[in-house]
């Protein structure tokens, strides 16, 4: 027996003698706990067993394909008599009273009628998945509409009708069972005053926690490893209230027959009791490996700065900052302070000057969590700035073209749990997208306009943001610069922050958002000289190491010219670690090429680049060459 009674068990001991006609709508497929016997039933019987309690004689049901029938322990004869108290004039088809919902013949609705109006037996009548009957509310034939208006005519003449069992009147009833009540046709329950909706949402966390009590710890695992190991968690309960808790905080938004399929997946896999919580990702993604839990991860993050700094120049305070968030999801105390146990596994803000490696850090983290920079799946904002964009980002809502695409994002990250999610320019994003970003930061989870639930809990989300370089004057409107190369790095990041703070509060006016990024906001530094000289040494031996692999082509570039090279990248450093690829390409590789080529130098052959003349419009180098091997 179930001491827990949920909500919408509540609703229905207060409005079954109230109200003829209820539709029951959400979590309608799931298994629920009847309070009675303990036992995990379907819906419809849980409703049968409930209706016979309270009185009821004759508990009919009826699907599309197979007409009405009895659940009861004479079926068959209580079948005859539902036909006898509605003048039924089909034959039986052994337990079932064939009738099509709507058209020709005798139709359900018609019969359902009769039943709630008769004045001899207390009875009800449950229809099953009741907007399947129709294709769609807006696109009903008349006949349909018809049948579903005898419905709300049998609700306003509903008898009540004398139970012996129960000693008192009983009102003759009918429900619907549906997965959305928009799904009907909203005349037949909106300002109905026969009609109540109750919504039977996925278990609650009281509910679930119910259910680890009530399934019991030996249900969940092996019987060795059970009697193994329960012995710690008795002489420690608060070990073992703690594994409860965040196997409950993990399987929000569950189903109870999911939760039946954890408890069996648990036993079958053999975990021990310490890992009830893992059986939740495993159930969710099919993965026995689990990237963050390997032994591979803690040893690379161990020389992680070495791994990070390798590819980006220049920025110890970011990737120090950015190490310690990724440390803090490896150990498992990522989102301890908070109450949500599914939260992303770190949430990153990257800010500062353009082309000073926030997306090169990104896709650096993606190589060095999951060994591969692919799963690094970015999303230019900008391109999500008008207010239908978060369909294309989501899904759009059923109805909307696109529907049966999904979301852009949901896809992803269904298809890639295990990911960094990179958000460029998040400021350029609509506010609309925002909002769900809230969900997503606060809960770890997001549902699609197809209605799936998708997961973000072994997801990194990374935001860049430009916000606080510039500003707009006031006076004239141009945006201005509140940070340059002037100013040392901490002055850079308070400025940055400041920009920010200013950004969310003021001009969005939503600093809920800056709260869920909390203090994971990462300042990039301006690329400055000496880390110029990094970046245009690491392109060069780039360049060099490519030639000499794929064309047996071995470039030399003397001290002299790379001097010169980086003079002219200093002079204009604006655009950061791009603005050196982008002088590179100019003075290097591009006139590089065209000498290549007009040499007939492809392959087999030694180049020197001799000088750089930059006094010309076009800038040219002094090249001398010769055959390998002469």
């Amino acid at each position: 027996m179930s001491e827990y009674i949920c909500k919408w068990h509540k609703e229905l001991e207060l409005f079954f003698r109230l109200k003829p006609l209820l539709i029951l709508e959400g979590n309608i497929l799931d298994l629920f706990c009847y309070p009675e016997s303990g036992l995990n039933i379907s819906l419809p019987q849980y409703l049968d067993d409930f209706l016979r309690e309270k009185g009821y004689e004759t508990v009919i049901h009826y699907e599309a394909r197979k007409g009405f029938s009895s659940t009861g322990g004479n079926a068959e004869e209580e079948i005859r008599t539902f036909a006898e108290l509605t003048g039924a004039v089909t034959e039986l088809d052994g337990k079932y009273l064939n009738a099509g919902f709507a058209g020709e013949g005798e139709e359900a609705c018609l019969l359902a009628g009769r039943l709630m109006e008769n004045k001899e037996r207390s009875a009800a009548v449950i229809f099953h998945m009741a907007s399947r009957y129709i294709l769609s509310a807006n696109l009903m034939q008349q006949v349909q509409s018809d049948a579903f208006a005898t419905l709300v005519s049998a609700a306003a003449g509903a008898r009540e009708v004398y139970s012996e069992k129960a000693q008192r009147y009983n009102r003759n009833l009918c429900i619907l069972l549906v997965e959305k009540a928009n799904d009907l046709p909203v005349w037949l329950f909106k300002d109905n005053p026969y009609a109540r909706i109750l919504h039977i949402q996925t278990p609650s966390r009281e509910e679930r926690l119910a259910f680890v009590d009530e399934q019991g710890l030996q249900d969940f695992f092996a019987q060795d490893i059970y009697e193994s190991q329960i012995g710690y968690y008795e002489e420690n309960p608060k070990e073992l209230e703690k594994l409860k808790e965040k196997f409950v905080a993990l399987t929000e938004g569950f189903t109870r027959l999911e939760l039946c399929d954890l408890s069996v997946m648990c036993e079958n896999e053999r975990l021990s009791i310490h890992e009830l919580g893992k059986i939740v990702d495993l159930y969710r993604y099919g993965v026995r490996e689990n990237p963050w839990t390997g032994t591979d991860l803690r040893e690379r993050l161990k020389d992680g700065v070495e791994r990070l700094e390798e590819r980006v120049k220049g920025q110890p305070a970011a990737t120090h900052k950015t190490l310690q968030v990724i440390k803090r999801a490896v150990s498992g105390l990522s989102g301890l302070q908070h109450s949500s146990h599914g939260k992303p596994k770190g949430i990153l803000f990257f800010a500062g000057p353009t082309g000073t490696g926030k997306t090169e850090m990104a896709k650096s983290l993606a190589e060095l969590i999951f060994g591969d920079q692919d799963v690094c799946i970015r999303f230019d904002m900008s391109e999500y700035a008008d207010p239908s964009s978060d369909q294309r980002l989501l899904g759009a809502a059923p109805g909307y073209v696109g529907y049966e695409a999904g979301g852009q994002l949901t896809n992803a990250v269904r298809e890639h749990p295990f990911s960094i999610l990179l958000f460029d320019e998040i400021e350029k994003a609509h506010s609309s997208i925002l909002d769900k970003f809230l969900q997503i930061l606060e809960d770890g989870r997001m549902t699609d306009g197809q209605g799936n639930t998708v997961y973000f809990s072994e997801c990194v989300i990374i935001f860049t943001s430009n916000l606080g370089i510039y500003e707009l004057d006031e006076q004239t409107g141009r945006r201005i610069l509140r940070v340059t190369e002037a100013d040392d790095y901490r002055q850079v990041s308070e400025k940055v922050k400041e920009g920010i703070s200013r950004y969310f509060k003021l001009q969005l006016g939503r600093p809920e958002i800056l709260n869920r990024i909390g203090e994971n906001i990462v300042v990039f530094d301006f690329i400055r000289k000496d880390t110029a000289a990094r970046i245009m040494e690491s392109q060069l031996d780039k360049i060099s190491r490519m030639l000499r692999q794929e064309n047996n082509v071995i470039l030399h570039i003397p001290d002299s010219v790379k001097e010169t090279l980086l003079d002219r990248i200093c002079g204009n450093l604006e655009n950061g670690g791009r603005g050196v690829g982008n002088m590179i390409e100019q003075l290097i590789l591009n006139p590089l090429a065209g000498y290549l080529l007009d040499h007939d130098l492809l392959r087999d052959a030694r180049i020197t680049i001799e000088e750089i003349e930059t006094e010309d419009v076009m800038p040219k180098i002094r090249i001398s060459h010769s055959r390998c091997g002469t």
